[in-house]
């Protein structure tokens, strides 16, 4: 029993410091801002969480920060196209349909920052800024790194919801395995 105590205090521990790094992370200016999916509801339009992040993404494409947007999510379900719903509402903002690069396999945040770092290569581009929540930055960032993105920093929107608490709870094990995971 007393394990268990010191594992879940310690497990609590470094979900605290991985989510305060993510809140304390500042986009830098980048070739390409990398947007993370997330739900989109049947009529194709993004989840409130997904929305957020969007806007966040189109403040940084606004302010110059990023040259390009890649869009990265996957096929749920329902049928409903991540990546694609992500495009059009980026699109309905104002940004231009070629400056949007839409990425329909990004299935998860490893898919997502490998099939990133491939298209920044064949493009000749090195700096992305990520754009996710907060407690899930340093994991996206690694990952990209992992990838042979060197300069990588992060932007999340001003967007908390209660499940947050899971959310951070789970990026502990996973950071640990992006660590160590094959390439």
């Amino acid at each position: 029993m007393k394990y268990l105590k010191i594992i879940a205090c310690l497990w609590l521990l470094a979900g605290a410091v991985l989510a305060s790094a993510g809140l304390f992370l500042q986009p830098h200016p980048a070739d390409v801002a990398v947007v993370l999916g997330n739900t989109v509801d049947r009529d194709g339009r993004p989840s409130p969480r997904l929305a957020a992040r969007l806007d966040r993404a189109y403040q940084c494409y606004e302010q110059r920060q990023c040259r390009i947007l890649f869009v990265s999510g996957g096929i749920e379900a329902s049928g409903a196209d991540e990546a694609m719903a992500m495009r059009a509402y980026l699109v309905r903002l104002g940004v231009p349909s070629d400056s949007i690069v839409v990425d329909r396999a990004g299935n998860d945040t490893w898919s997502t920052a490998r099939n990133a770092s491939e298209f920044m290569r064949n493009h000749g581009w090195t700096s992305a800024v990520v754009v996710t929540q907060y407690f899930h930055l340093p994991r996206t960032i690694l990952a990209l790194r992992r990838f042979g993105v060197r300069s990588v920093s992060g932007a999340y929107p001003p967007f908390w919801e209660v499940r947050d608490l899971y959310s951070i709870a789970r990026e502990v094990p996973a950071l640990v395995w992006y660590s160590i995971r094959p390439i």
